[in-house]
């Protein structure tokens, strides 16, 4: 794969510097190639009014919430000198404790953006509604939790651009609850006119005329891995990733354990995969970009796992039809690339995008000895850059002339500002 050498690619380390190149504006006049442009933003559902039951019935203050924190951050095997935490909130008139939303500042500073560049739409990666999605059992009304925490922080680019289009995918957190929660969400959607959610949770739609099409295949990840066995296996201490026959002997492998009611019913997940490999494949648009909610590769740290079940599953699909793959999950920016060189039917073709994007509301760091570890165990993997403990999101610009992906990252200061700060910038050639 090759980046454009106006773009940046960065050294592998927690805190990688940003880099800037100059924009060029979006016009679409008749001089300038035609351009289709969008937001990709995820996990952005999370606000200090609607949290966590095991933060009610265990509040912590906020040294006791950091001290947590650091202990968590060392059960799994980060370097203490890379500790971070998000902003802490205080609830008023008490000491309870825990981490700040970033939900409304992003908002702010996606319409602040799209007041400079061309936002055509945007996509919505999962975790719309935290920490258990519609339906919960905590006396609060499920309408007022959707407008509070899905469509507020939208509202300053609602406002400026009435129609702003929102095409969401669902979230595990989405799930969390019931079926009947996932339904109330995906209704709401329906009534909205500034967003889209197929009553199935998996959907395809095209954007743009014959020759400059994009065909988007919104995947219900949660789905796809809730019809799989598979542990969760700590990493060791030096980062690297355990094998599952020493953790299953040692007592470290842990099943993972889905809700009932997350469980496929009558194939549903075996359906959705026939349905994206058939879909991608007989797809006559120029691009083909899928996404959902989970990550095929990360270096969050907590998703690798899932990120192994996910491949297996989608990747000989993408890695065959797709321009790129895009996801949430992860509370941070990343991008990264797979060579697809495990598919003997994609040689030849440049390796696949795989951009993150799930800092809309929450942040995390990253495990850089996971990294390390990942960069010298898998050959097809490769990561360009990331962005830890920040919250932001990313700009994706599609240019029908020069066939090229473009993917700019952004973020919001810590302050709650909405202040706007563009990070990083790369291009990618298409695929197809």
């Amino acid at each position: 794969m090759k980046i454009s050498p106006l773009h940046c690619v960065l050294p592998l380390t927690l805190a990688i510097a940003a880099c800037s190149t100059i924009h060029k504006e979006n016009t679409n006049s008749a001089n300038t190639p035609k351009i289709t442009s969008f937001l990709a933003f995820g996990d952005g559902g999370y606000s200090v009014d609607y949290p966590k039951q095991k933060h009610i019935n265990n509040p912590k203050t906020k040294a006791e919430f950091i001290q947590a924190e650091r202990e968590d951050w060392l059960a799994e095997y980060r370097p203490i000198e890379e500790f971070g935490h998000a902003p802490i909130h205080v609830y008023p008139n008490t000491n309870i404790a825990t981490e700040k939303s970033g939900a409304l500042p992003v908002g702010v500073a996606m319409a602040t953006l799209c007041q400079q560049k061309s936002c055509e739409f945007g996509i919505q990666l999962g975790d719309n509604i935290y920490p258990d999605g519609a339906d919960a059992n905590d006396g609060k009304d499920d309408q007022k939790r959707m407008n509070d925490l899905i469509l507020a922080p939208l509202l300053p680019l609602i406002n400026q651009q009435a129609d702003f289009k929102v095409y969401s995918a669902l979230g595990n957190h989405d799930w969390k609850t019931s079926r009947k929660g996932v339904a109330l969400q995906t209704a709401w959607m329906q009534k909205q006119p500034n967003f889209h959610m197929d009553s199935q949770g998996y959907y395809r739609y095209t954007i743009g005329k014959k020759g400059q099409d994009i065909e988007f295949f919104v995947l219900d990840t949660n789905m796809l891995l809730t019809g799989q066995t598979f542990y969760e296996i700590p990493l060791n201490p030096d980062g690297s990733e355990s094998d599952l026959s020493t953790a299953l002997a040692n007592g470290s492998a842990k099943l993972e354990d889905f809700e009932r009611h997350e469980t496929p019913i009558n194939g549903e997940d075996k359906k959705q995969i026939a349905w994206l490999k058939a879909g991608l494949k007989n797809s006559t648009a120029k691009w083909k970009i899928v996404y959902g909610h989970h990550i095929l590769w990360s270096i969050g740290g907590t998703k690798y796992d899932e990120g192994h079940v996910l491949r297996r599953l989608i990747m000989p699909s993408l890695c065959q039809y797709a321009d790129a793959y895009i996801a949430g999950h992860e509370h941070d920016l990343e991008l990264l690339t797979d060579d697809c060189s495990l598919y003997p039917e994609s040689q030849g073709k440049p390796a696949l995008p795989l951009i993150i994007s799930g800092a809309a509301s929450k942040m995390r760091g990253v495990h850089t000895p996971l990294a390390r570890f990942q960069e010298k165990a898998y050959p097809q993997y490769e990561l360009l850059w990331n962005k830890a403990f920040a919250w932001g999101f990313a700009h994706i610009e599609i240019n029908h002339q020069t066939e090229q992906l473009g993917v700019s990252f952004y973020t919001t200061p810590n302050d709650g500002s909405g202040a706007l700060h563009h990070e990083a910038d790369f291009t990618f050639q298409a695929r197809h």
